[in-house]
């Protein structure tokens, strides 16, 4: 395994490609500042995220992110994880799904998981369209 010689974190191939997706999705910013965050402690997560989720499964060519977008906003609501959520609504409009797509996720969602569980998606994704500028 490489280490980067800036930060002396290891970050190997499967690191780097996943990076690469990550940053796509996500965002430079969000994904820049979470390993900036990282240290000892937490760099094994870092890793495991970039690698796996980033590489492994977004890089896979079964389906398009488009598709992997819709499958996460379902799931993190189902979880209730708000903060994966706005990052993933913010992904989710990265690539290309539009307000009309995610409001009837959203809907979908509520007969699914619960109407609180949509409200939140609702709430949340205003949230992300004020960050964006999308009106």
């Amino acid at each position: 395994m490489e280490t980067n010689v800036t930060s002396g974190k290891p970050r190997s191939e499967k690191f780097e490609r996943g990076l690469k997706t990550r940053r796509a999705v996500l965002g430079s910013e969000y994904v820049d500042r979470s390993l900036d965050q990282a240290d000892e402690f937490n760099w094994a997560m870092q890793q495991l995220t970039t690698e796996w989720c980033w590489d492994e499964i977004w890089n896979r060519p079964g389906i398009d992110r488009r598709s992997r977008s819709i499958l996460n906003l379902g799931m993190i609501a189902a979880l209730n994880r708000p903060h994966e959520f706005k990052l993933h609504v913010r992904g989710a409009i990265n690539n290309g799904l539009t307000k009309d797509e995610l409001k009837e996720i959203f809907l979908q969602i509520g007969v699914y998981c619960g109407v609180p569980a949509a409200l939140d998606c609702f709430r949340i994704a205003k949230e992300v369209f004020k960050e964006m500028g999308i009106d």
